[in-house]
């Protein structure tokens, strides 16, 4: 195996790793505070999804490797490894200060920086597509979240719920698997040039998935279902259903967007519909400031990363 290959196969382990440290503990947090879902059986669930789904559709997946930019191009790998390295740095300091962000706008920049500063090329359209969807995930994620809660109150008993809970985390485990896992299995594909969906790569990154989430439940589980808003059960269902119908309109379309944000963007579209005074909007603002940090933080640092990587090879090989 090539070195680059081998370096970015290594890189894409870790990657799966913090992806469960990221957004695992988001797509948990949700249904704390209800019973039916336990964190082992929801852990479990989640890493048969990742494993399994993508073997169906991995149409988001190609949206990284191949329409974002030409990365499967010579040069391609080490510019991914500087991605990726970029968007694991930016999104780790975030998660070591409870600040859960978006995986997949770190990933999106680190790669348009990164592909920049490599001298690949880069999609300027569909890079603007793949943020339009991002930004459009949280606020169609509020919506319906608004309605939701409102029918789940006058309608639903708390046995009821008990039962909508478990088709909510099935709903938005499902949206997750068919769009923001798949950045896991973009990296692999990458270096190792294929483009399907093998199950040994598909199972590995949800295995490592797995590992992730153990690690960072606590931390971004606690931030999601305590911090943002008062948060009570119907909340967290009314949410899990909200941003599950938006991330699968969003894979339908083959764009990647963020499970985190629509997550977010229900909680406080479920609060806001009982009084916005359940919405601690501090910590809101907090976590909307991560976001907006991600993206060019990321790209930044990718393209620094790529030209110096980029300009210490050339001094080798002169």
């Amino acid at each position: 195996m090539p070195l680059d290959a081998f370096a970015l196969v290594v890189v894409a382990g870790l990657f799966a790793v913090v992806a469960g440290i990221n957004d695992g503990g988001a797509l948990l947090a949700t249904g704390l505070k209800l019973p039916a879902v336990r964190p082992v059986t929801g852990i479990a669930v989640l890493a048969g999804f990742v494993a399994v789904v993508p073997l169906v559709t991995h149409q988001v997946a190609l949206t990284f490797v191949t329409r974002l930019g030409s990365f499967q191009e010579p040069g391609g790998r080490i510019a991914t490894v500087v991605a990726v390295v970029s968007a694991l740095a930016v999104v780790s300091v975030l998660s070591a200060k409870g600040r859960p962000t978006s995986l997949t706008l770190a990933v999106v920049g680190g790669l348009t920086g990164a592909g920049l500063g490599w001298g690949l090329r880069v999609s300027p359209g569909w890079v603007a597509l793949v943020l339009a969807f991002g930004l459009a995930a949280p606020f169609a994620g509020g919506l319906l979240a608004w309605v939701l809660i409102r029918v789940l109150v006058a309608t639903t008993t708390a046995r009821g719920l008990a039962r909508w809970h478990w088709a909510g985390f099935l709903l938005q485990t499902l949206a997750y698997a068919a769009n923001d896992a798949q950045k896991m299995l973009a990296v692999f594909m990458i270096a190792l040039g294929f483009t399907g969906a093998p199950p040994q790569y598909t199972t590995l990154a949800a295995v490592l998935f797995a590992f992730g989430i153990l690690y960072g439940l606590p931390k971004a589980g606690r931030t999601l279902s305590r911090e943002i808003i008062v948060s009570r059960p119907p909340h967290g269902v009314a949410a899990e259903l909200a941003s599950g119908a938006a991330v699968i309109g969003c894979a339908a379309a083959g764009m990647p967007v963020s499970m985190t944000q629509a997550i977010a963007g229900g909680l406080i579209g479920a609060g806001v519909a009982q009084g916005g005074g359940r919405v601690r909007w501090y910590a809101a603002g907090r976590i909307a400031a991560a976001w907006l940090l991600t993206l060019p933080a990321s790209g930044l640092l990718g393209w620094g990363l790529a030209l110096l990587v980029k300009g210490f090879a050339s001094v080798r090989l002169s």
